[in-house]
Formats: structure tokens, C-alpha cells, sequence
């Protein structure tokens, strides 16, 4: 699994007014996951969606569905997520006090488990608990908002993380990155170590989106193939 690479759209930037047109469009276009940001405007300062809008999106695409709770007391939604079919479901490291348990609630559903990472949080969280974790998020921007800039000391994070990864014998967990992700940040953070690419901003505000993602997964691709 070490050499997937994925690309993630946010919908975050999508028109929700035409949501499903938006998700069937890049679906159609090579996307292979939906990133689906989940804010409650307590972990970060914004407010967006629930599980009812995972329901619908599962009842109008078959791309998986990448949930990302960035919410306090993840573990007690995670049971309406994975229900409403989410297909993978990260919280963040700061959300909860047991992660560990946490990871269970996800597993025992059934769905893909990650534990995000906020650009200043060490790696050190993730020591007693790789075993459990099917990807690793790291936000390259702090969450809250789409259309951030991308923050360059993530790359050496992403580099230590894969490194201490393939070290203890996790090369199949993934590193999905997120935030400030377009062509070029994807190929950086694809030499990295990156598997899975989320891009918000950079797909649904590009004048060819299709062109976009294409564009996107040659950089991943030879990024990925350098020594």
C-alpha cells in the first residue's frame, strides 16, 4: 500500500448549491476519494456539515467517502458517520482524551481509522497507537478554512513521519496531507511520502478541473518515482 497515491477533493470549496453535480464531476475526472471537512466551530472557528450530508453523498456517488472531524468529543459522533457511510473517518489528536478508544469506535464500524495531526502537533502521538491506524492526516495548513497557504515545515514533518513509518514496520499506513495542496505542493509532499493528496481550493476553483486533476496526479506520480 506504500505506493497508492490518492487525490481527495474537498468539498469544502465545492458549490454546495450543485453539490452532487460537483462531486459526480470530479469523481468522472480520476478523483478518488471525497474529502468531507466536518467543523463545529468549537475545535476551529468555522461551522459546516453533519451526517446527514454524508447520507446523501453516499446515495449519489460510489467514490469513497473521506470524513475529517474537526470537532471536541469526536467519539460520539462517529457512530452517525459510519452509519450515514463514511468510508474513512480522522479526528484530531487534541478532540478527544483517549485516542486509543476513539480508533476502536472506528474500527468497530468497519471503517478506514486516522488520527489527524494539526501543523504544531509532534508525531510522538501516534507511538502508542500505529497499530490501530489505517492513515495519518497531516493538515499542512491549520484547519478551519479552505484556501490557506501551504505551510513549508510540514514537508520535513511528512518525511520524519514516513520515515518512522517504514523504520517500525507501518509502511502500509497512509499519510494523507491537507491544506494548500494544488500541482506543485502535491509533487513536494508526494517526494515526502504523501499517499493521499486533498485539494479543495486548487480543483473546484480551477477554470479546468479535469485538466487540474490530471495535472495533479502526474506530479504525484513522478514525484513518487524519484530516488
Amino acid at each position: 500500500m506504500e505506493s497508492l497515491r490518492l487525490i481527495a477533493p474537498s468539498i469544502l470549496s465545492a458549490n454546495f448549491a450543485k453539490l452532487g453535480d460537483e462531486v459526480a464531476e470530479v469523481a468522472a475526472y480520476g478523483a478518488d476519494w471525497i474529502h468531507v471537512d466536518v467543523m463545529d466551530g468549537q475545535f476551529v472557528p468555522n461551522i459546516t456539515m453533519g451526517p446527514i450530508v454524508v447520507e446523501w453523498l453516499k446515495s449519489v456517488t460510489s467514490s469513497p467517502l473521506d470524513v475529517h472531524l474537526m470537532i471536541v468529543s469526536p467519539e460520539a459522533y462517529i457512530p452517525a458517520f459510519a452509519k450515514a457511510g463514511a468510508g474513512s473517518i480522522s479526528f484530531h489528536a487534541e478532540a478527544t482524551s483517549h485516542i486509543h478508544r476513539t480508533l476502536q469506535i472506528i474500527r468497530e464500524a468497519n471503517v478506514r481509522a486516522g488520527v489527524a495531526l494539526n501543523p504544531s502537533t509532534p508525531l510522538d502521538v501516534l507511538e502508542y497507537v500505529v497499530d490501530d491506524l489505517d492513515f495519518i492526516l497531516v493538515m499542512t495548513v491549520n484547519p478551519g478554512f479552505g484556501g490557506q497557504k501551504f505551510i513549508p515545515a510540514t514537508v520535513a514533518k511528512v518525511q520524519r513521519l514516513r520515515e518512522w513509518l517504514d523504520a517500525t514496520g507501518h509502511a502500509d499506513v497512509l499519510i494523507e496531507v491537507d491544506g494548500g495542496i494544488n500541482v506543485t505542493t502535491a509533487g513536494v509532499m508526494s517526494e515526502a511520502g504523501a499517499n493521499v493528496f486533498v485539494a479543495g481550493s486548487a480543483i473546484f476553483g480551477a477554470s479546468d478541473r479535469q485538466i487540474t486533476i490530471k495535472q495533479m496526479r502526474e506530479a504525484i506520480e513522478n514525484a513518487a518515482q524519484r530516488p
